[in-house]
């Protein structure tokens, strides 16, 4: 995997073009069978000491350097061919001992350029092959390579219009096709021609073009076209084939390209069965939510019927806190995962609590803070649990007063006889704060407090028993209410971590 260090006064393009190149060069590192390092020289006259910038194992063969280099300073006498190369501004290839590992090894350095400038070594660096005669794959594969580092020497690659391949892009173990000039395939790896079975497609394949094959060639059109990667995903009816088509350049002329194929039918069968899942999940969310609107509306038809008095009240309350409950759902229905903004949610809770306020005289409800997304299983109690703490406010907490009259001008109590100073607006502040591993949710009143010696615990109240049962039974959380200068209820909720 690629890592950086601190560049040494290379300009910001240059480092863009580095970061670019060790964007791309997993697929160099796997087609040399080698590790990858990239130096550039540290400040001084003579250019003697270099640091090692980035690092890149191979997959298609072992490492050669098992500690992180990413980094180190290394002198000319450690890397003198390194040093050479920079000089030179030329490829260089020799042997070099390795003391950490007690051998020699073979290097390959690779001037970077970008716009006629010199900006690093890239050097390829591999265990001394001995007794084994490479086969054609790996031949071809240190072919394909070579030419990608006469582009690299040129400053041809990385292309500047590409900003490396995708986390899901086929690399060289996947599948590779070469194909010349005329985008006709010269090589096809063997797990490319596995690929191309899985296509339905078991023709030769040497010397046709992917069209004549019966594959959509639009990305290597494309790519030969622009002289750019093009990645392009190519559905059959029993399989997925992802393409990614890299020309080949010398001298800004496409001289061929390297296809990399990787079959991802299982990773989109995969997908689709995810989609579906979620689209069944929102479906019955939906569902739900439909049914919870239709018992609220029965509630209310019903409560409509009943003359004032606790049965009325009862049926109203109860068509309330079902309608809470729905409103969770109904985020759910059209919100993918099962994640709610809860911010949604405490607004239409006001906006119900605001609606049941009877007295002349208007309660101000403000809200500060954000709970941010929390999991349905916390969202639901909550909401239920601060539509009555809410209800509970607007309803209970001040003095009911018939000679008020609406507006700032209103007065309470035996105020309103005296001429005395006139009343203070009746106001609920609702705060919220998501901590990461608790959810704090404070409601406070300026009303007339609580009776003395209230305690929650030994509250009969059915709506503070219901948020008592919710806070402390569903939410495994805690919740406190005292007077000062007014009521206030603080609920306390531990909350998952989060990935």
């Amino acid at each position: 995997m690629a890592q950086q260090g601190e560049l040494f006064s290379i300009p910001d393009e240059g480092h863009a073009h580095l970061r670019r190149l060790m964007a791309s060069w997993g697929m160099l590192a796997d087609l040399c069978f080698a590790d990858l390092l990239l130096f550039v020289p540290a400040p001084g006259p003579d250019n003697a000491r270099f640091q090692v910038y980035g690092q890149m194992r191979p997959t298609t063969s072992q490492t050669l350097h098992h500690e992180d280099l990413v980094g180190v300073m290394m002198d000319e006498v450690e890397r003198p061919l390194v040093a050479r190369a920079w000089r030179q501004s030329q490829l260089v290839e020799g042997e070099i001992s390795l003391p950490s590992r007690g051998e020699r090894a073979k290097i390959q350095c690779i001037p970077v350029r970008w716009r006629g400038e010199l900006l690093a070594v890239l050097t390829r660096e591999s265990a001394l092959a001995v007794g084994r005669r490479p086969g054609e794959l790996e031949r071809v594969y240190v072919q394909i390579f070579d030419r990608f580092a006469r582009m690299i020497l040129n400053g041809e690659f990385p292309f500047e219009a590409d900003e490396g391949p995708a986390e899901e892009a086929p690399r060289v173990g996947d599948g590779v096709l070469v194909l010349d000039s005329h985008g006709r395939i010269e090589y096809a790896s063997p797990n490319a021609i596995n690929a191309l079975h899985r296509m339905g497609i078991y023709s030769n394949t040497e010397g046709m073009r992917l069209d004549e094959l019966g594959v959509d060639e639009t990305a290597v059109q494309r790519a030969f076209f622009e002289a750019i990667p093009i990645t392009e995903e190519i559905e059959r009816p029993e399989s997925t084939v992802l393409l990614r088509c890299i020309p080949m350049l010398e001298h800004s002329e496409v001289t061929g390209a390297l296809v990399l194929m990787r079959d991802v039918t299982d990773v989109r069968r995969r997908d689709r069965l995810l989609l579906s899942k979620d689209e069944t999940i929102r479906e019955v969310h939906h569902r739900v939510k439909n049914n919870l609107q239709t018992i609220s509306s029965l509630l209310r038809l019903q409560a409509r019927r009943l003359p004032p008095g606790e049965g009325k009240t009862a049926l109203e309350e109860a068509e309330r806190r079902i309608r809470s409950i729905a409103l969770v759902h109904e985020i759910l229905s059209r919100e993918p995962g099962q994640q709610v903004p809860f911010g949604e949610i405490v607004e239409q809770v006001v906006r119900m609590a605001k609606d049941a306020v009877v007295s002349d005289r208007p309660v101000r409800i403000n809200v500060s803070g954000d709970a941010g997304e929390l999991p349905a299983e916390t969202a639901t109690p909550l909401a239920v649990a601060l539509t009555e703490l809410l209800q509970n406010a607007v309803e209970h907490a001040f003095d009911p007063d018939p000679d008020s009259v609406s507006g700032a001008d209103s007065v309470s109590g035996s105020d309103a006889h005296s001429g005395a100073e006139p009343a203070v607006d009746q106001t609920v502040e609702v705060s919220l704060v998501n901590e990461g591993v608790e959810l704090v949710v404070k409601v406070c009143d300026n009303g007339r407090g609580l009776p003395d010696g209230f305690t929650i615990d030994d509250s009969t109240s059915l709506g503070l028993s219901i948020v008592r049962n919710l806070v402390t039974g569903q939410l495994d959380g805690t919740i406190e209410m005292w007077t000062d200068g007014g009521t206030t209820a603080l609920v306390r909720i531990p909350l998952a971590p989060q990935p």
